[in-house]
């Protein structure tokens, strides 16, 4: 299945590193058991190739109306335009803010009235930094029709702040399945699997990382 081929590839690249029992500490402080660099995939072509391809797979079945893809500055601006040069669409990307010099875009690329977009992103947390740059390009007309994405957490928060915002997203793969294939691969013990679900479901939780293993 694609989810598990992504989660396979993502893994053998170090694109997510799991480390159950040394967490990474985020810049927010949250301890995770997990760390995630997708840009780690434009430097691998065989998994590039797949994650290229999925995307694409991902918005002719789930957005068969799109008319322009646009990526999300930084990290989903390669994988929009891969993607929209194999499908044969336009892109465009999307700054974190207005340029202070020139036209003072926040939108590149030509955007019109009412075109159906799909946002291109290489990951989702909690889904504030996507929802930015939806609420950029409907302010300036597009109509979303959702996101697509290498890899989603699953976070709780993530999914109501989506489901709030009425945006769909589809990913090639996620955590849960992340986490069984690095069991089945021998990357992580098949307990520690329980532990990353736990931080999954509630991260500013650390009770997860004491947790005896059964």
């Amino acid at each position: 299945m694609l989810n598990e081929t992504i989660a396979k590839d993502l893994l053998e690249i170090g694109a997510v590193f799991l480390r159950p029992e040394k967490p990474f500490v985020w810049a927010s402080g949250i301890k995770s058991p997990v760390y995630c660099d997708n840009r780690l995939t434009l430097t691998a072509p065989r998994v590039r190739n797949d994650v290229e391809n999925g995307l694409c797979e991902l918005i002719k079945k789930e957005y068969p109306e799109c008319e322009v893809l646009m990526g999300t500055s930084t990290a989903g601006i390669a994988h929009a335009a891969i993607s929209a040069h194999i499908l044969g669409l336009p892109m465009g990307y999307v700054r974190s803010g207005n340029k202070d010099h020139g036209r003072q875009n926040r939108i590149e690329g030509k955007l019109e009235n009412g075109q159906r977009v799909v946002v291109v992103e290489d990951l989702i947390s909690t889904g504030g930094s996507v929802l930015e740059v939806v609420d950029a390009l409907r302010e300036a007309g597009a109509e979303v029709l959702g996101i697509v994405s290498i890899f989603t957490y699953g976070m709780k928060k993530g999914l109501e702040r989506l489901k709030k915002a009425e945006v769909k997203n589809v990913s090639l793969t996620d955590f849960d399945c992340v986490a069984r294939v690095a069991a089945k691969y021998g990357y992580i013990k098949e307990d520690d699997v329980k532990k990353l679900l736990a931080f999954r479901d509630d991260p500013s939780d650390e009770s997860w990382i004491g947790a005896e293993r059964l």
